[in-house]
């Protein structure tokens, strides 16, 4: 648009080898962002994706249809698709005039599963040993070539059950921890045991790396989704504002029950210095202690940080020290709370 002031835009490519779940993940999680009351387009770039389940903005369907391409190219699935690539990139401008009336929404990019940032892996390969260390390599090759911030996910964690039972807890597998344990249940195969170098040199690959990591998802499960918001929210910097805090607290009170509220979260930088001389040094002690981890790992609404949350706390902590406070009883969730942020920014008292 002539004139006008280029604007900040926010989103997610979602990415993801076919039958991951991309597209009942844009469908889920389109569905939550409208509930905080985000403007929500979801972009369809998977010209091989029919009936969609969700309302779409932009429909790559509309400029090049992959049976078309392949009916008029004699093109099997995979050459069709990439076809259908080439043309969407030669054609740009097309793509730019349907994306521009849609300036400061939050943007869905449902791709291609062929394509290689959040990223799905159906989880129920954690049920295998040798399949896990290759989904591994998969995500830590496309966190290298693809430029974006990444967002690992394990899908369809409802149904894992039905796949097995795990060798590890859930923990081993989303914090990739010591992987030399999955050595030694490759070597129980005797398959595998004659590939047991190779096996090595790979995990060594993925330890060296350090990069892995991965955020168990229930689509069905709206605390699952708002773990995987949040984590995509600091990964590419977007600030929630003051309605959708109130919108997110309306919801998650309505999934996991009432005792999940924001009744002493600043809302907004404003209310916080209109309640004290100082930016929150006043309302931080009153937070509940179910809410430490969340406001110390995601991103703060408005004009809040994690810096921010801790140098208030520690402004309050200092400030109850020079007034001689400490003698005072405390609640234990309010100790908890300011021992846990002085902690995590090294101050000592």
């Amino acid at each position: 648009m002539a004139g006008a002031a280029p604007t900040t835009a926010f989103g997610q490519a979602v990415i993801g080898p076919p039958g991951s779940g991309k597209t009942t993940y844009c469908l889920g999680m389109s569905e939550f962002l409208r509930a905080l009351g985000r403007r929500v387009a979801v972009v369809n770039l998977d010209p091989a994706n029919e009936g969609l389940p969700y309302e779409c903005a932009v429909d790559v369907g509309e400029l090049v249809g992959l049976g078309d391409v392949m009916d008029a190219l004699q093109l099997g699935p995979n050459g069709g698709l990439l076809y259908c690539m080439e043309y969407l990139e030669a054609n740009l401008d097309w793509l730019r005039a349907k994306l521009d009336p849609l300036r400061g929404h939050y943007f869905l990019f449902d791709c291609p599963g062929q394509l290689t940032a959040v990223h799905l892996v159906d989880s129920h390969y954690c049920t295998d040993p040798a399949k896990f260390i290759s989904v591994l390599c998969t995500s830590l090759a496309t966190m290298l070539h693809v430029e974006l911030p990444h967002v690992n996910l394990l899908s369809k964690m409802d149904l894992i059950e039905h796949y097995g039972k795990l060798a590890f807890n859930l923990d081993y597998y989303t914090e990739v921890l010591d992987l030399s344990y999955l050595l030694d249940h490759l070597a129980s195969d005797p398959f595998f045991r004659h590939y047991r170098q190779l096996n090595e040199k790979l995990v060594q690959l993925i330890e060296d790396y350090s990069l892995v990591s991965f955020i168990p998802l229930n689509i069905q499960d709206k605390e699952s989704i708002q773990r995987v918001l949040q984590a995509v929210d600091k990964a590419n910097g977007y600030c929630f504002g003051v309605q959708e805090q109130r919108s997110l607290e309306a919801v998650m009170s309505a999934a996991v029950g009432a005792d999940f509220h924001f009744s002493s979260y600043p809302c907004s930088l404003a209310s916080a210095t209109a309640k004290s001389g100082r930016p929150g040094a006043q309302e931080w002690p009153c937070l509940p202690l179910q809410m430490t981890d969340f406001m110390l790992t995601s991103g703060l609404p408005g004009n809040w940080s994690l810096g921010r949350l801790q140098g208030c706390l520690y402004l309050r902590t200092r400030e109850a020290v020079d007034q001689k406070e400490q003698q005072i009883q405390r609640p234990s969730y309010e100790r908890a709370l300011v021992t846990h942020a002085r902690d995590s920014v090294g101050l000592v008292s």
